[in-house]
């Protein structure tokens, strides 16, 4: 489904992300995790190329892109790529003079071309999903923080992307607002919905994730299933990491 190889990305001569390799497969969670700085939020971002590597090769189902150093990337080629991706901010980013309904519509519509009426058929169906249609007509400034995320995830979901990208879906909200945030995306995960997410949050990424890749200085230091990662980690920087978890009140059918 996605496969990123040898990825490379610099900003100002600094390497943020250095010959990374993540595979995520169709129907799975795949979880990256690692301290800030660690290169998780920028490789995110290199998927659905809102940052171009320098270096690599993405592919998301059957559109491709190769980077090389100093060759410029195709437009055609990287809206292609882009249009199989939706993606979910830190901080929503929802638009402010737009209704919870018609920011989920917006993207069919302008994009898209999609006549209001069937947008906004679609549009009311994915807030039912998220459980916000209660709250359809209501304005982003008169929503929670996990209300207004879950409008965001609605309208990730809305052109049926073929991966949803979560780039620190929690991390703006308190804990308890966060619950809401992590329960939608765990029933997505339970039907099927194809995720990359980046989280400092181990709970979200115990709780729902198949694959775990965890992060470390630009580079992959451990992958595989979360169940070994989380419980049984082979390297010793991942196991320290992951001794995090001890402190956190790990929430019902995660890995713990």
């Amino acid at each position: 489904m996605i496969t990123l190889e040898n990825i490379e990305k610099s900003f100002s001569g600094v390497r943020v992300l250095n010959g990374v390799s993540v595979t995520v497969r169709e129907g799975g969670v795949t979880a990256l995790i690692g301290p800030s700085g660690s290169g998780k939020s920028t490789l995110l971002r290199c998927v659905n190329l809102l940052e171009l590597p320098q270096s690599g090769r993405v592919q998301i189902d059957d559109a491709v892109l190769e980077f090389r150093p100093g060759a410029k990337a195709d437009r055609k080629a990287v809206l292609a790529l882009r249009r199989k991706t939706g993606m979910v901010f830190q901080n929503f980013q929802l638009f402010p003079h737009l209704t919870a309904v018609e920011n989920v519509m917006e993207g069919l519509v302008t994009v898209l071309r999609w006549p209001r009426e069937k947008a906004r058929a679609r549009a009311l169906e994915l807030l039912e999903k998220v459980g916000m249609s209660p709250k359809a007509d209501a304005w982003p400034s008169n929503l929670s923080g996990g209300q207004q995320q879950r409008v965001a995830i609605a309208r990730a979901l809305a052109p049926s992307p073929k991966v949803l990208l979560c780039d620190e879906p929690t991390s703006a909200l308190d804990p308890e607002l966060a619950v809401e945030v992590v329960e939608v995306l765990a029933q997505l995960a339970r039907e099927g919905t194809t995720m990359l997410m980046a989280t400092h949050d181990l709970r979200l990424a115990a709780t729902i994730a198949s694959e775990v890749v965890f992060l470390d200085g630009g580079e992959v230091i451990e992958s595989g299933p979360a169940r070994e990662v989380f419980v049984a980690p082979v390297k010793e920087r991942t196991k320290r990491f992951v001794s995090t978890l001890a402190g956190q009140e790990m929430p019902p059918g995660s890995v713990s």
